[in-house]
């Protein structure tokens, strides 16, 4: 069986990631009946802690998820490690004597549990007396029922997840709440988006962008920019030295690092290095996502009618999270930055047709809009079989590749 997964991450009170919500679905249909849920989990269960792996999909963060009545009855969560994995009780299961019973198990052998979107009601006081976490979705509850959920629960030492959560306003507005963890969108939209320039620090982080998308490609100039810049020539060497090149032999020349990694790679790199350092004063997640989508959309690029367009794929996903990343317009950015005028106008919402469709549907997978992923995929004729696959490599990669970028 085919199972999508995606993951969105949940973030701590100081905006480190805290863990994953693996989001899943079993197959092609839009709808799922009730056994096609008990076999999701059970199938992202089995790919993602014991196929995949857990260091792939989640870094080595935790990985909440979504249980069923009857995948909790049968007690698969004992096969997951208690120390990674986060038992989310979906909102539809009722306090029965058995689920109580198999939830204490849990609990008393270490696992930590979860309430999914949770509504109070007095019938769940025996599911509170277990939880760690309730989450509470800030998109269906109003400001006084988010205060009225910290007031009840605070004091019994259980932990608040806001879920849902679109803007910073709601970020901090929950923080002075008093909740622990934040799960949404709003670290990947802009926080202040004005009409001025990029700060001229980060205009000239852009200079090596500039220099590699010269033709021809000359490593002599290349190798003069890195030199210039300390971070550079520091990030050039510990990335060409990683284990995500391969290398046999220890580089300790900035020229020779080039010409190793080839010009097709020190494109790459530069798109990489140039993105982590305007990210410097966000979220690591904020440029670790830019960068698991670009890998994303470069390996889906044969797969979607776009073989030999690789490169533009992968700034494409790349650049897509720049306009969060910068506090910037996207306008102001995208003439700051050498792409391609197809790429530039996808990401501007202003280029219809089969490379913004593309965009779109890879965009609904990574956001595990499942239904709309279907229907757009199905418009641009894609096997959704083999996107799981690609996704979870593209994980892979950005994990490994990023360590080196940001170090």
């Amino acid at each position: 069986m085919n199972t999508f997964v995606a993951r969105q991450p949940i973030f701590d009170r100081d905006m480190n990631v805290f863990g994953y919500e693996l989001l899943f679905r079993s197959g092609f249909k839009n709808v799922f009946d009730g056994s096609d849920a008990d076999q999701a989990t059970s199938s992202v269960i089995n790919n993602s802690f014991f196929t995949t792996g857990m260091p792939t999909m989640t870094g080595g963060k935790k990985a909440f998820i979504n249980f069923t009545r009857d995948i909790i009855l049968r007690e698969y969560a004992t096969l997951l490690p208690k120390d990674s994995a986060v038992i989310e009780l979906l909102e539809n299961i009722e306090p029965e004597p058995d689920i109580i019973d198999a939830c204490r198990r849990l609990r008393d052998s270490g696992y930590t549990l979860a309430l999914d979107d949770f509504v109070y009601d007095p019938k769940y006081e025996p599911l509170l007396e277990l939880a760690h976490i309730v989450k509470v979705d800030f998109m269906i509850s109003d400001l006084a029922e988010r205060k009225k959920m910290a007031d009840r629960f605070l004091p019994r030492g259980i932990k608040l997840l806001a879920e849902k959560v679109e803007t910073l306003a709601e970020f901090e507005q929950a923080k002075e709440m008093g909740y622990s963890y934040f799960q949404g969108y709003f670290f990947s939209k802009p926080t202040i988006v004005t009409g001025t320039t990029i700060p001229e620090s980060k205009i000239a982080k852009l200079s090596l962008l500039q220099e590699v998308s010269r033709m021809p490609f000359d490593f002599n100039r290349v190798e003069s920019v890195v030199k210039r810049d300390v971070s550079f020539s520091y990030k050039l060497l510990k990335m060409v030295n990683s284990s995500a090149f391969g290398l046999r032999q220890e580089v300790r020349s900035i020229k020779q690092a080039l010409v190793l990694l080839g010009e097709k790679n020190v494109r790459k790199w530069a798109s990489l290095v140039t993105m982590a350092c305007m990210g410097d004063d966000k979220p690591a997640e904020l440029v670790l996502s830019s960068v698991i989508r670009g890998k994303f959309f470069e390996n889906m690029a044969p797969l979607v009618g776009f073989g030999g367009r690789e490169q533009d794929m992968f700034l494409l996903g790349l650049f897509s999270l720049i306009d969060a990343i910068t506090d910037q317009p996207m306008t102001s950015i995208l003439s700051e930055i050498p792409l391609v005028d197809d790429v530039k106008q996808v990401l501007l919402g202003s280029l219809p047709g089969r490379l913004s469709d593309t965009y779109d549907t890879l965009l609904a997978y990574e956001g595990a809009d499942w239904d709309r992923f279907i229907t757009l995929g199905n418009e641009i004729k894609l096997d959704e079989s083999k996107v799981p696959p690609v996704y979870t490599e593209a994980i892979e990669w950005g994990h490994e590749i990023m360590a080196p970028v940001t170090g």
